[in-house]
């Protein structure tokens, strides 16, 4: 089994930037990607973001695109998720997630986090 320690998150004003980290219990080839996804209260969680750690190829989702970008760091297993240019209805709890590729991630995770809450004020 794997988890997934996600930190970050908070509360921010419309227009601030964010950074979101999760790190990887271990290696496996359940995390060659890892990605983020989003719960808004009320609503189904969705992808957000995914990223392939041996390549670096990246997927957003089109609500974030030009905005969010995710990142890795291969020495700690440790994936990124930095956003800008906030808005008030990227609030949510932002969960981690891993998988094989990212595809997998994007659409059946094999590990999540636990998740926390990102509160973007206007």
């Amino acid at each position: 089994q794997v988890q997934l320690v996600e930190s970050g998150g908070g509360l921010v004003q419309a227009g601030d930037s964010l950074r979101l980290s999760c790190a990887a219990s271990r290696r496996t080839f359940s995390t060659n990607a890892m990605g983020w996804f989003r719960q808004a209260p009320g609503k189904e969680r969705e992808f957000v973001a995914a990223i392939i750690r041996g390549n670096g190829s990246t997927r957003y989702a089109d609500s974030v695109k030009g905005r969010f970008t995710i990142s890795g760091d291969n020495a700690n297993y440790t994936v990124y998720l930095q956003m800008n240019s906030l808005k008030p209805e990227d609030t949510a709890v932002y969960y981690c997630a891993s998988g094989k590729t990212s595809t997998q991630v994007a659409n059946k995770p094999d590990y999540w986090g636990q998740g926390m809450q990102v509160t973007v004020s206007s």
